[in-house]
């Protein structure tokens, strides 16, 4: 966390001057720049949805002390490039859009996917240099975010048919994306990796966007039955989404396959279930976020009550845990009580 943490602080100090968009069309173009950086990507909104509170406020404080403030736009698109496969009809309703977020540094569209998202209508878009070895905030997130916002503002595509999806830890980046922008992805697309969330390295956003995806985002998980490392973290995860009330999970199990991109047969299947997500009983939902609040504002109480003690390292320990789990569902409070835990 603290070198994802200086990485961050890092990257928000380079100035950079915006490329000019390059003109849409259909079939598969490489080595495309795109023009706009969006607000999405923007510093303080990558800040705001991908940190805990607790962190979020070390960075600020940090960047203060440095006297420095905060780049909203680190990246210099001129030097991005991106792969984008449109088809060459357009669905009824408008495209549907898929973000891809690969292991690899190349921008590629897997070997026979182009007939599937020709069949399904789905413009695809992939990042260069936005594997594995990059850095996560910095980088393959903001990447992501800002090919989709310009192609949803380039093309007619449904909103509600906006999925994020990846192969390997691209698989793990784009469960981390759908987490924090429910609000812009409606499903994510889990080819062979996934994390439980609820950590610091998975923290909750902000409440009103967490409800958001407890309820408008699908998670299908797509691994191979011999890759064994990957289906015992696809298991926690998603005993982790059950215990965090999110419903709209979906598996596909690809027989005979170990840790590989999900072949043109699949990725059918897959989108097929994206386009068709389940609704969550709502008095289940009810139900379940109450439990979620009544523990969040137990703990909180608890740190209140070791500040008002004198206990300030208990209070301190207290407040670093309930960071760590309840990520921003403890916002503002935790912010509150960790200025009162450091006043003289």
């Amino acid at each position: 966390m603290r070198r994802i943490r200086a990485i961050f602080i890092a990257s928000c100090l380079i100035g950079f001057e915006p490329a000019l968009a390059e003109d849409a069309s259909p079939g598969i173009r490489d080595n495309v720049h795109f023009q706009a950086y969006g607000t999405y990507a923007r510093s303080s909104e990558v800040m705001r949805r991908v940190f805990s509170p607790l962190t979020g406020a070390t960075i600020r404080r940090d960047l203060a002390r440095a006297g420095k403030t905060l780049n909203e736009t680190p990246l210099d698109l001129a030097h991005e490039d991106f792969l984008i496969y449109v088809p060459h009809e357009k669905p009824a309703g408008g495209y549907r859009l898929l973000v891809f977020v690969p292991p690899w540094q190349k921008a590629q569209l897997p070997q026979g996917w182009g007939p599937v998202l020709d069949a399904a209508g789905v413009i695809f878009v992939t990042a260069a240099r936005s594997g594995n070895e990059e850095d996560i905030v910095s980088r393959r997130e903001p990447l992501a975010v800002i090919a989709a916002e310009n192609l949803l503002a380039q093309y007619d595509i449904d909103h509600d048919h906006v999925f994020v999806g990846g192969m390997s830890g691209g698989s793990r980046m784009a469960l981390r994306l759908a987490l924090a922008y429910p609000d812009m992805f409606r499903g994510a697309f889990l080819n062979s990796g996934s994390d439980v969330i609820g950590t610091l390295v998975e923290p909750l956003p902000p409440a009103p966007l967490f409800q958001q995806f407890q309820t408008g985002t699908r998670l299908l998980y797509v691994t191979g039955d011999h890759d064994a490392a990957n289906v015992e973290t696809e298991t926690r995860s998603r005993q982790s989404m059950k215990e965090w009330c999110v419903s709209d999970t979906g598996t596909i199990r690809m027989a005979f396959t170990g840790h590989e991109v999900a072949p043109a047969a699949v990725l059918k299947r897959a989108l097929d279930q994206l386009l068709a997500p389940e609704h969550p009983d709502p008095a289940a939902m009810t139900e379940c976020r109450g439990r979620i609040q009544a523990d969040v504002t137990g703990q909180l109480d608890q740190a209140d009550k070791l500040i008002a003690g004198g206990k300030r390292d208990d209070a301190r320990s207290l407040l670093k845990t309930i960071d760590g789990k309840y990520g921003g569902l403890a916002a503002p409070r935790i912010l509150d009580l960790n200025a009162a835990l450091a006043a003289p």
